[in-house]
């Protein structure tokens, strides 16, 4: 009976996984900013560390779940770096068009955009 269980547990598992995997592909390809590409690479990591979590318990060997564990820490790094990336790459568009008009609407304000811009570099 608990084998029946654990079995149907783990193909039902499986299958939500694999719906997550399509879903999360799709959204890597259609994302419309690079943040929801890389929102969508951590996403995959952790799809990935489910799979091999579900298949460590199907399998019973346990040496899987020191690989999930190391696949998370690597997933983790490569997120911080994507993350490091977006933001050296500039503001949101969404802070640089505010930046943008309030330049061209009062020429004293440009003072508070280039002490934003010091704030931003002595943050790295």
């Amino acid at each position: 009976m608990a084998q029946t269980v654990l079995s149907a547990a783990i193909g039902f598992a499986l299958v939500l996984l694999s719906a997550a995997l399509l879903m999360t592909v799709l959204r890597i390809v259609r994302g419309p900013t690079l943040p929801d590409r890389v929102l969508g690479l951590d996403m995959l990591v952790a799809i990935a560390i489910g799979f091999i979590a579900v298949i460590a318990i199907k399998t019973g060997f346990s040496l899987y779940i020191d690989i999930a564990i190391a696949l998370g820490l690597v997933g983790f790094l490569a997120t911080v770096a994507f993350a490091r990336f977006i933001l050296a790459r500039g503001l949101a568009p969404e802070q640089s068009a505010e930046a943008a008009s309030a330049k061209r609407t009062h020429p004293k304000r440009g003072k508070a955009v280039h002490s934003v811009r010091r704030k931003r570099k002595g943050a790295r």
